[in-house]
């Protein structure tokens, strides 16, 4: 059994067909069936069949989906940190929401990476529904998001899910409690006027990438005033879609610590009406394993401490060379 076989396999399970599966990994649909026909072979089990429906896996089949998730998380976890400790340096992967990433990491990343010269942070950015898999799949170390409404607690943030009888076990903890502020300009013509919700659906929300996610705070906000998709600018960061709030040029979602001082200063305003505060917050979670707590363990501690949470409200810079977003995935279509 080789991690060329299992890949292919994970591929057909994730994906629920063999010809998504080898555009998945860019190679021939013969090639993924190959790979497939010996793992059938090295087990005496069909492992899948097709079906009007779909392809139907058996109880085999299953198992070996959730343990080849894991055996290839592994796999590429060990190469690297095998790679990566001949220079003595430990590696930590985060995965994080877009609105996370933008706001808090930065501050949070520069803290924790100058406590040791020997550490190297991973950044990369996905959709929060994405983050259980890439943690069950032991692709990342670290989930943090989603904005969950309303201070999750200790029971807050991704639920990494497999299948039945592998679902990997997980420890989640809230990192930082925030609010999520509707801004108008000054100049805007809701701002100086009590508006119903009715109103508010009506003028153009300018807004950042995390309102393309299906979950998460900003979704859920958009939801429930019932903005049109039709009525939704989605810019390429918070930090644009804000800048053109500034401008009177529509509504917007912020994070409350981030607009502190353009409230306090009247260069942004809340609109009267409609509740335009929702709480939410964020949480760390990772696999618990057995053995020594390792550096994921170490940064959720320090990300819950007070110099920590300073750190990602500040939003301070990265400095070069500790810390780099190895991979960003965007959102925006």
């Amino acid at each position: 059994m080789t991690p060329t076989q299992l890949r292919a396999f994970s591929a057909v399970a994730r994906l629920g067909s063999v010809k998504e599966a080898a555009h998945d990994l860019g190679v021939s649909e013969a090639a993924v069936s190959l790979h497939v026909g010996k793992l059938r072979k090295l087990f005496g089990d069909p492992l899948f069949s097709r079906t009007a429906a779909g392809l139907a896996f058996t109880p085999g089949g299953l198992r070996l989906a959730g343990r080849a998730a894991d055996m290839l998380g592994l796999h590429d976890r060990t190469l690297t940190e095998v790679t990566r400790a001949r220079g003595g340096e430990r590696v930590l992967r985060v995965a994080a929401s877009s609105l996370f990433a933008e706001y808090a990491a930065p501050g949070l990343i520069e803290q924790f990476v100058g406590r040791a010269d020997d550490l190297n942070v991973e950044l990369s950015v996905h959709d929060p529904e994405e983050l259980p898999s890439l943690l069950a799949q032991r692709a990342v170390d670290v989930a943090v998001g989603a904005e969950l409404p309303g201070g999750g607690g200790a029971e807050a943030g991704p639920r990494p899910g497999s299948e039945p009888g592998t679902a990997p076990v997980t420890a989640a903890r809230t990192v930082l409690d925030f609010q999520m502020v509707t801004v108008l300009a000054p100049r805007h013509p809701l701002a100086r006027r009590r508006v119903a919700a009715s109103r508010l659906r009506e003028h153009t929300w300018l807004l950042g990438p995390s309102a393309k996610a299906r979950c998460g705070l900003v979704p859920s906000i958009l939801r429930r005033f019932g903005v049109p998709a039709h009525r939704q600018r989605v810019f390429q960061s918070h930090a644009a879609a804000l800048d053109r709030v500034r401008q009177g040029e529509g509504i917007g979602l912020a994070l409350g610590f981030a607009v502190s001082r353009d409230l306090a200063s009247g260069s942004l305003v809340t609109p009267s009406g409609p509740p335009v505060r929702t709480p939410g917050s964020w949480a760390a979670t990772t696999l618990e394993e057995d053995g020594v707590p390792g550096v994921a363990a170490e940064f959720v501690r320090f990300a819950t401490t007070a110099r920590a949470t300073q750190a990602m409200l500040r939003g301070t810079g990265v400095p070069v060379g500790h810390f780099r977003p190895a991979v960003h995935i965007t959102l925006w279509s």
